[in-house]
């Protein structure tokens, strides 16, 4: 009897372990150990696989080096990016400890294969650094093919390799030796120190089109110059023959920062605000919750320019905050708390605004440039990627700071014409703001009431929601034959009849008043600027479609810098396209022929094996184009070419914008100087003068 309960028991066993669809056992749990947890997840730690990320295993080592500068241990880095696709960055600070821990492996090995290993923890080796995590060097190592890391040290240069992660060295066969000793390389002078690290991106990890970029390299390590005074560093791209290295060196903290950051005139000086102050925070200390105190100090430079366009940069200790952070948000409460109580207190024109005319934060940024800079030990960020401060004490510090040094510029210790300066812009804008507003929300009420509160020139499509779209044309010629090409259930048509405000240089209220612009405003239903409610559109996708030339390309990008500047969730979500029309065409063997440049067309004449005689047409606009042919070529989503259009895309359209404003305007002289300053561009042989 027993050994039959026995038999069922195991009988039943198998069934509840068996591999059934939908079962979740044990068995199922991973445990990632090591750094195959970065190797399957990189976006965790690096933010994705793509330009970004490839470049932020850069920022990795290259901050590091920054904060032995910024400790006082350091002096000169160098970045170099080589032929083969490796980066290399070298220093000369304390280079990593060497020392074997007690499981036999050095510091150097540990601190490139271990996850939150590292000298930034408690106040030992750093009293403020890059981050709390302790990830960077290993990151880049479980993310590489290979690394070489070398160490000025102790009277020698020490070499650890990491062959596929695996630590170890090569011997003189050239075969690669796994284990954790040490390589002697070379001897050196005792105080010599410093550390080199050349690592080789896997590329198997990363998106095939990722590549590093000087620029965005330049960029970089000239903006972290100015957190570090008399820190030099050096950048090589032997990629390049011929290139010449370039040298960045401090030049003055945030203040020049600011300076270099401010475009066209300014409104007021450079206004400069230093605190050091403290907090307690509560952090696990050998494995119980204590209180410590954490000395922090606040930097900030900032001034107003002529102009629109608000540049803000924020740092914590050595990193540069892209998505800012506590430290932001108390720095823009202490902004707004000041234009409002104290510049724009009892301001006449204000008060007979709805609600006292108060400034919202767009309008006390207007114009604005600053630099805000916090440093303190063990500062806590929102994901590895360290691009927004998490700690939330710091935000009160930084309030309290800018709240009293721009309380005393704007009470007198600033220069009285500045002061009213800044006072009118601000003003201007809180009006210039609740005029617009106003006028839109007066158009959208007219749009709730009926139909016919959209542009009466808007053919619009049958339903609306994420699966429509709305095609911006170019003039009632293309208007036609997309009107009639279309599907009507789901593709609404607005032609526009002229140029499009360029909202780079205008304010709200001549954009509201810009009959294309709110037609496009209008039409698409989800307002503008901070009011924009992606959620109310009518259409989930914008095409815009263009002729492809001069004309064409203007249109195209005044349409970009509206939608950027006053609808940016669209072009965030991914909602705005460009259509890519055809240049030439022609028939072969009964089916038309579609070529998008010159090189294309040329490229086809010859595999199609054509005959000298055979002529391409070429399409001078859309409006040439019969019905078929822009039906085929740009509305029938099987066949037609899109371009997604990116906040990249906006921005350089925006800078577009601004030189076809040079080019084609009504300004002579503008235009005239334009020519002169580049005319050293044209080689004076090839004019027919």
């Amino acid at each position: 009897m027993v050994a039959k309960k026995k038999a069922a028991a195991k009988k039943t066993g198998s069934k509840r372990t068996g591999r059934r669809k939908g079962e979740y056992g044990a068995d199922h749990i991973q445990i990632l150990e090591g750094l195959e947890a970065v190797r399957k997840r990189p976006g965790m730690y690096i933010g994705g696989t793509g330009n970004d990320g490839l470049h932020h295993l850069a920022w990795e080592i290259i901050d590091n080096c920054v904060d032995e500068a910024a400790a006082g241990y350091a002096s000169h880095i160098e970045v170099t990016l080589h032929k083969d696709g490796s980066i290399e960055v070298s220093d000369d600070g304390r280079g990593i400890p060497i020392e074997k821990k007690p499981d036999g492996r050095t510091a150097l090995e540990v601190v490139f294969t271990e996850l939150h290993a590292g000298g930034k923890f408690g106040s030992g080796a750093y009293a403020a650094s890059g981050g709390l995590h302790g990830v960077g060097a290993s990151v880049v190592n479980a993310l590489s093919s290979k690394l070489v890391a070398e160490v000025d040290r102790e009277g020698h240069t020490w070499r650890l390799v990491f062959n596929e992660r695996m630590p170890g060295n090569y011997v003189k066969s050239g075969a690669f030796k796994p284990g954790s000793t040490l390589a002697r390389v070379r001897r050196i002078p005792a105080n010599r120190s410093g550390t080199r690290v050349r690592y080789w991106p896997d590329l198997e990890v990363f998106d095939s089109e990722a590549v590093m970029d000087y620029n965005v390299i330049r960029e970089h390590v000239a903006r972290v110059c100015f957190l570090v005074p008399g820190m030099h560093i050096k950048l090589h791209d032997r990629r390049r023959p011929g290139a010449e290295p370039e040298e960045f060196v401090a030049a003055g903290g945030l203040a020049d920062y600011v300076d270099l950051l401010s475009i066209g005139e300014n409104v007021t000086d450079i206004i400069t605000i230093h605190v050091a102050t403290g907090f307690e925070e509560r952090v696990s200390v050998d494995g119980k919750m204590q209180t410590v105190n954490r000395p922090c100090t606040i930097d900030i430079a900032l001034r107003w320019v002529k102009g629109f366009d608000s540049t803000v940069v924020s740092f914590v200790n050595t990193i540069p905050t892209k998505e800012g952070g506590t430290h932001v948000a108390g720095f823009e409460q202490a902004l707004n708390w000041t234009t409002n109580n104290i510049l724009l207190d009892e301001n006449k024109k204000l008060k007979k605004l709805k609600d006292n005319g108060r400034a919202s934060t767009s309008d006390a940024q207007e114009g604005l440039v600053a630099a805000l800079k916090v440093t303190f030990a063990e500062p806590q960020f929102k994901g590895q990627t360290k691009q927004e401060l998490g700690t939330p004490a710091v935000r009160n510090l930084v309030y309290e700071a800018a709240k009293t040094g721009l309380s005393d510029w704007m009470q007198g210790g600033g220069r009285k014409t500045q002061i009213i300066a800044l006072r009118d812009k601000m003003a201007q804008a809180v009006i210039n703001r609740v005029a617009a507003r106003q006028q839109l929300e007066n158009r959208r009420k007219l749009n709730s009431l009926s139909s016919t509160g959209m542009p009466d020139k808007l053919a619009d499509c049958r339903v609306h929601g994420p699966d429509s779209e709305l095609l911006i044309v170019e003039g009632n010629s293309a208007a036609g034959p997309a009107k009639a090409g279309r599907d009507s259930k789901y593709m609404a048509v607005l032609p526009l009849r002229g140029k499009v405000v360029n909202a780079g240089k205008a304010t709200l209220k001549q954009v509201v008043e810009n009959a294309e612009a709110s037609a496009l405003i209008t039409a698409i239903g989800g307002g503008s600027g901070d009011d924009f409610d992606i959620s109310s559109c009518r259409y989930g996708r914008i095409i815009i479609l263009c002729d492809a030339d001069v004309d064409g390309s203007h249109i195209r990008c005044l349409l970009l810098t509206l939608i950027f500047k006053h609808m940016r969730p669209l072009l965030e979500n991914g909602m705005v396209y460009a259509a890519q029309p055809p240049l030439f065409s022609t028939k072969h063997k009964g089916e038309m022929i579609y070529a998008f440049s010159d090189d294309e067309r040329a490229r086809l004449h010859e595999e199609l094996k054509l005959g000298e005689d055979k002529r391409w047409q070429r399409f001078k606009g859309l409006g040439e184009m019969n019905v078929d042919e822009l039906a085929e070529t740009t509305l029938q989503p099987q066949t037609r070419v899109l371009k997604r259009m990116s906040m990249n895309d906006a921005h350089e359209a925006m800078r577009a914008t601004e030189l076809f404003g040079v080019l084609m305007g009504n300004n002579v002289a503008d235009r005239k100087d334009y020519i002169i300053s580049n005319s050293t561009l044209v080689d004076p042989d090839l004019l027919d003068v």
